[in-house]
């Protein structure tokens, strides 16, 4: 697993920066991705892929200990589709 310090810091050697400015950079992009998934905007990132704010209908669902048909609330998610780029570097 990759931590949010873990890319920080190589930002910041990568960059010539402090470990507190890369992480500041990493902050910031992770809240700019945050601030328009809020707005219902999609983020693009080039050669990495798309971040899309989806609606989740209201749907019934089925308690599995005791076999209830409840209803689970209509919601919002965020979904992640992959670049080519990406998808063909894990491929290779």
């Amino acid at each position: 697993m990759t931590t949010t310090n873990e890319i920080a810091e190589k930002v910041a050697t990568e960059h010539g920066l402090t470990r507190p400015q890369g992480k500041a950079v990493v902050e910031t992009v992770i809240a700019s991705i945050t601030e328009a998934a809020l707005a219902g905007n999609e983020t693009n990132l080039p050669g990495f892929g798309k971040f899309k704010v989806k609606d989740t209908p209201e749907r019934d669902a089925r308690n599995p200990a005791t076999g209830a048909t409840i209803k689970v609330a209509a919601a919002k998610k965020v979904t992640f589709t992959p670049a080519k780029a990406l998808k063909d570097a894990l491929n290779r």
